[in-house]
């Protein structure tokens, strides 16, 4: 799992009363919170960094990039990602108790705990059970998480393992200025010095033809991973529990060299959107899950107002925020529809 704060200069932590008319600025996921007394005006800026949820996201549809990282448009809480976010918390939680104490019934006994916790700190996941009075429905979606976190047992065995680090944010900047971040669930370190990176997916695992999609995510952070200390992540490890399986891969340096390549590229293609305002939707089957889909003109809706200046053909800049608002049915189809990324670099 990747819980990433697209930005530039700060974090989502740098909220506060101001003193001063403009005292305090916020940047997250590439919007300016600058607070005034009174009154929160929010800024647009454009992305500066990126994390394997904002690559997948562009590499998926650079519309959804953009309403996510530049419009910030709210997303409704799912049941999955809320369950997913909840089983994370526990695994990561029981690593502070003792080897011996790392057992499946005290697993299980954290769940009510961190799940009132995950309502204090994001209280828009309470809307996901407000028809369920009777807590039905709630104590089935409990339920389920126990039996995540149950399985993880099979596939793992938390006595014999003391990581590293957990939950462990990460950041890099390559050579091109480009700065990758993210945040890994786990870092074991064996005697040897052999660093393994682990990830723990609440879904099933892919079927083989997806498989390196699956694993786009994994290479990222090993890339994070080898810039930063200079080694190459001996293993890197997918946890499904959803399905019980664990799928493994070992990284070589090339793996790693193509990975960056592919990023900048992306990157690159990134960077050419934000200054024309051109982000394109590519049309998949994955639309029909999509939260925009009232301001998307694959059915039928606007765009906001983009809320960047935009660069003229000559150089110049419109400006305005009501400059390339958004994209026509026209634009949005054809094989150009990757926005600037070609499909041998997607």
């Amino acid at each position: 799992m990747e819980t990433s704060a697209e930005g530039v200069a700060g974090t989502a932590g740098d909220e506060g009363a101001a003193a001063e008319p403009t005292a305090a600025v916020t940047v997250e996921a590439g919007m300016v919170e600058a607070v005034t007394v009174g009154a929160v005006e929010r800024v647009a800026i454009a992305p500066a960094s990126l994390s394997p949820s904002r690559a997948s996201d562009f590499m998926q549809c650079p519309l959804l990039y953009r309403f996510r990282v530049i419009d910030r448009l709210p997303q409704k809480p799912s049941e999955a990602a809320t369950r997913g976010t909840l089983v994370h918390s526990v695994l990561e939680r029981l690593f502070d108790a003792p080897a011996a104490e790392r057992t499946a019934p005290r697993a299980k006994s954290l769940i009510p705990g961190q799940w009132d916790r995950l309502r204090e700190s994001r209280p828009e996941v309470v809307e996901l059970f407000a028809d369920d009075p009777e807590g039905e429905r709630l104590a089935r979606w409990l339920g389920e998480a126990e039996r995540l976190v149950e399985r993880w047992f099979s596939l793992e065995d938390p006595t014999r393992l003391e990581p590293a680090e957990r939950e462990m944010f990460v950041e890099a900047e390559l050579d091109s200025g480009l700065k990758l971040r993210g945040i890994i669930d786990r870092v074991d370190v064996a005697p040897t010095g052999d660093v393994r990176i682990v990830d723990y997916k609440t879904g099933k695992a892919p079927r083989p033809e997806y498989a390196e999609g699956a694993l786009f995510q994994m290479k990222f952070y090993a890339l994070v991973v080898w810039r930063l200390k200079q080694v190459v992540p001996r293993r890197l490890q997918l946890v499904y529990l959803g399905s019980g399986d664990v799928v493994t891969y070992d990284p070589v340096v090339a793996d790693l060299e193509r990975v960056e390549r592919k990023l900048l590229s992306l990157w690159e293609a990134i960077r050419l959107a934000t200054e024309t305002g051109d982000w394109r939707p590519r049309p998949t089957k994955l639309c029909g899950w999509c939260d925009h889909q009232e301001v998307c003109p694959e059915f039928g809706g606007t765009p906001p107002p983009y809320p960047l200046p935009v660069r003229r053909a000559d150089g110049g800049s419109d400006g305005g925020v009501e400059a390339a608002g958004g994209v026509s049915a026209e634009s949005a189809s054809g094989p150009e529809a990757a926005g600037g990324l070609s499909a041998k670099g997607s």
